[in-house]
């Protein structure tokens, strides 16, 4: 999939330094995330394993920058229920945000979604997430319902915010 400044595709391993440089280690890109901070190239290697067969078998894709062909980031979604598609997550290492990315990013997901019958679209981000509800609302998607969650790395709690979009 392609859009004008980036390009979504299944990861290759040897991506793994553009994501352990770009993203994986970065503290600021794990922050809103479920995932840690890999603390090692020889656990980005293993990361990308993971990453590449979860792929294979998932709507989840890299992000890849056009101009430069690094990796920046991931994406990916999944069916809720018949015709209904939910974003699984949307990082883009910090020296590639404000760029448009994630918009790009976000709509190749929805045309991704639409292309496999879903109607709907849900996006989610926590409360304090001020730069992904910018996003989400740009992307002309609604506000419909706030849940508890416990964050399962350090047990805290935090409010999911979701947001709908007919599509």
């Amino acid at each position: 999939m392609e859009a004008k400044d980036i390009r979504l595709e299944k990861a290759k391993q040897e991506d793994w330094q553009d994501l352990y440089r770009n993203l994986w280690s970065r503290p600021e890109s794990a922050r809103y995330m479920l995932w840690n901070v890999t603390e090692s190239e020889d656990a980005a290697k293993v990361r990308m394993e993971k990453s590449v067969s979860f792929q294979r078998t998932h709507e989840a894709y890299t992000i890849y920058e056009k101009k430069s062909g690094q990796a920046i980031g991931f994406a990916g979604m999944t069916e809720i229920k018949p015709h209904v598609y939910e974003d699984t997550g949307i990082a883009i290492g910090p020296d590639y945000t404000g760029k448009g990315y994630g918009k790009q990013t976000l709509r190749l997901l929805m045309e991704r979604a639409a292309s496999l019958g879903a109607r709907e679209f849900i996006c989610s981000a926590r409360s304090q997430n001020a730069a992904s509800k910018a996003l989400i609302a740009s992307c002309g998607f609604s506000y419909c319902d706030t849940q508890k969650r416990t964050d399962p790395r350090d047990q805290s709690t935090y409010k999911l915010e979701f947001f709908s979009r007919l599509l």
